[in-house]
């Protein structure tokens, strides 16, 4: 199949051929027959994409600040390095799809293969969609026109904002695609309109549909033309769909309205308010969010659980079948919003198009018939190349931020020969395959575990499907690099511990590592070294100012990624029980009271270790800290000695003989070195460079401590 993507670093448009995703749980696998280009945004994202670092940076005030505070506590070169890693994960395009379902996920009713369906699916010739944002397409209802339902659904979000009633007289500014929907179903909804412009071509159409007419670069001003559209009393309501860095339309929509009128913004203007205009009037002004109710809940985007039909009447789904209904009754005419056709292959003429005439509405992509051809699960990256099997031969599974910016160019620079990269939307594992120099890309992961030719597997995918993976690997013979963690649940932990057992018991020898990378730090290295040489227990205080995440993540979501004591503290966990060089014996935990201000508790607690040697460790993992001051922080106190390390950059030294610090130009956790000793140990046959046995302790103790934490 192939896909439409933004490389938002280098500013190419980019169609790239990738394998196929299957259909997933709770989602429709739809094959696409026609998309719809949003003018408006697909050509600011594309813009942006082509623009300078210097435009970027003044384009996102916000985060140039966020970059700062980062090179403060990380350093100039890594946060270089995540700037570049950032820009460098391509944007999919496309928002507005129509397609035939193709298979029916587990858990989907409603939904069966061949229905015609809209979704939000992106530019591509197969998608994969969650159920709550697909909705079956009228009888009555031709494709093209169908296209339009999504962006039409947008305007209607902004709409049931503005609560329009029979007769009142509303102000669209900027009919662009989504204004002149918006002018259409105020139409349909008995309201007078007036549309506001700079462009006559889209006014006429706005007339076309019924609305009265404003354009200010011809000399006609907006305030007077909607006093008059209103016959003096102040308009009703006034919509705002321009695109301008200005404040101009928020004022004057604020001074054409009545006293109490209401003002939706769906654009993105300027957003400097004058209270004065507001205040006297008592306007209400807000902000529409995208097409409907569930906008950004993970509940209901993501894991298809939807609104009872009468508490919430109108979620995106239902928008999106209410735009369907006006499209089935001729409440809505698209025919004139098509301002060109283009075939899919050749769409990324469409976007130099888009950019060129900035008079286009929307251009409608058209796919292949010959549906077939699409779902191929495997693609050759480069030709063949000679695999040694005595050396480590590797099939990645995922391609996320994490993988493609630090593990695999980890692998690749220490050796690795990289074979397969398997991800569960094909496009990701296409474009980092061929960065990094895969052989081939694939969406089926299974076939790649067992293939004969790969003797190394590395799992770096969400962590709920962690276990599965690394079990299905050394079920398969294979070695296994896991990021942390290994596992979320006891059950999951037993599963691997089975495995791992069972697929050694003949004598044969199977690395399994876990990529708990800061014992590998050169800090952290240099710390063991200097501990092993004296004899007294140690007393260890580590910290991770963890920061700030919202409740919404995947992150906080204890079912798909632990938590995040499971899914990051157990980094300091092991560098504890490493550096102490003996058994965990006994674990306490303390986490924050539970408070009507504080949503998640859980990352904000006090781990205590005890060991076998008498010696004993402090983590605090804390979310409630400033950025500004060092994300992590370890102490390490013995025989009247002391270490400190920031952020793993600086290294302090008090009461060692010949040692006062150690300092690095940048931020190095390990991460090159924890790849390089597992390939190494897998290459010359050494023993894994973490011992098993301390991977199942520290996975066992992790989860002890989030259990710990969720009984207080």
């Amino acid at each position: 199949m192939k896909q439409i993507f933004q490389d938002m670093a280098k500013g190419a448009t980019i169609l790239e051929e990738a394998p196929a995703p299957g259909v997933k749980s709770g989602s429709l696998l739809i094959n696409t027959i026609i998309s719809l280009v949003s003018a408006g945004t697909e050509r600011t994202l594309v813009d942006f994409g082509r623009s300078s670092y210097i435009e970027k940076a003044k384009q996102q005030p916000d985060k140039v600040k966020m970059v700062l505070d980062k090179i403060k506590t990380d350093g100039l070169m890594t946060t270089v390095d995540a700037i570049q890693s950032k820009l460098a994960q391509p944007l999919p395009l496309g928002y507005c799809n129509v397609g035939s379902v193709s298979k029916v996920g587990k858990g989907v009713e409603g939904f069966k293969s061949g229905d015609r369906v809209v979704s939000n699916g992106p530019h591509a010739d197969v998608v994969c969609v969650v159920k709550n944002l697909c909705a079956k397409i009228p009888d009555n209802v031709d494709n093209e026109t169908a296209a339009f339902t999504v962006v039409a659904s947008i305007g209607l979000q902004g709409i049931r904002l503005a609560k329009p009633t029979l007769g009142e007289a509303f102000v669209v500014t900027g009919v662009g695609l989504i204004g002149l929907l918006i002018v259409q179903m105020l139409k349909a909804n008995g309201c007078r309109v007036l549309a506001i412009d700079y462009d006559n071509g889209k006014l006429e159409i706005a007339k076309s549909y019924g609305a009265e007419i404003c354009n200010p670069g011809q000399g006609a001003d907006p305030v007077t033309a909607g006093m008059a559209f209103s016959r003096n009393k102040g308009v009703d309501g006034v919509i705002i769909t321009a695109s301008t860095k200005s404040n101009e339309p928020i004022s004057q929509a604020a001074n054409m309205s009545r006293k109490c009128g209401r003002i939706i913004m769906v654009g993105i203007t300027g957003m400097k308010l004058d209270r004065s205009e507001f205040y006297q009037k008592e306007l209400s002004f807000q902000v529409s969010c995208a097409y409907g109710f569930g906008r950004g809940d993970k509940e209901y985007e993501d894991n298809g659980k939807d609104y009872p039909y009468g508490l919430v009447r109108w979620t995106e789904q239902r928008n999106f079948e209410a735009v369907l209904d006006m499209m089935s009754n001729d409440s809505i005419d698209v025919s004139q919003l098509v301002s060109y056709r283009y075939k899919f292959d050749d769409a990324l003429s469409a976007y130099d198009k888009l950019l060129e005439d900035k008079s286009i509405i929307g251009i409608i992509l058209e796919h292949d018939s010959d549906v077939e051809s699409r779902h191929i699960k495997n693609i050759t990256l480069k030709e063949e190349s000679n695999f040694d099997g005595n050396k480590p031969v590797v099939g990645f599974v995922g391609a996320g931020n994490y993988a493609s910016r630090i593990l695999i160019p980890a692998f690749k620079e220490a050796g690795a020969q990289l074979h397969t990269i398997s991800t569960s939307g094909g496009v990701n594992g296409v474009i980092h395959g061929k960065i990094s120099g895969f052989s081939k890309a694939t969406t089926d992961t299974q076939a790649m575990i067992n293939n004969p030719d790969i003797n190394t597997i590395a799992v770096v995918t969400q962590h709920n499907s962690h276990a599965k993976f690394v079990s299905d690997s050394l079920n398969a013979g294979k070695n296994v690099f896991v990021e942390k963690p290994l596992a979320l649940t006891y059950e999951d932990l037993k599963l691997v511990e089975e495995s791992y057992n069972n697929s050694t018991k003949d004598g044969k020898s199977l690395h399994l590592m876990v990529g708990y990378n800061r014992r590998f730090a050169p800090h952290v290295q240099k710390m063991k070294a200097l501990l092993d040489s004296t004899k007294g227990p140690k007393s260890f205080m580590m910290l991770m100012n963890a920061g700030n995440i919202p409740a919404n993540s995947w992150v906080q979501d204890i079912n798909a990624s632990g938590g995040r004591i499971i899914g990051e503290a157990c980094h300091f966990i092991d560098l504890m029980r490493f550096l102490s060089g003996s058994k965990i014996t006994s674990i306490h935990a303390r986490k924050m009271g539970e408070d009507k201000g504080v949503e998640i508790t859980e990352d904000k607690a006090a781990i205590i270790l005890g060991f076998e040697d008498g010696s004993f460790g402090t983590i605090n993992y804390l979310a409630n800290g400033s950025s500004k001051f060092p994300k992590e922080r370890i102490e390490v106190f013995v025989d009247g000695r002391v270490l400190q390390l920031d952020n793993f950059i600086k290294l302090k030294a008090y009461g060692w003989p010949g040692l006062n610090k150690m300092n690095l130009w940048s931020q190095d956790k390990g991460q090159k070195a924890c790849a390089k000793v597992f390939l190494d140990a897998i290459k010359n046959g050494d023993n894994t460079p973490i011992p098993v046995d301390e991977i199942f302790e520290v996975a066992r103790a992790t989860i002890d401590v989030a259990q710990i934490l969720r009984r207080q």
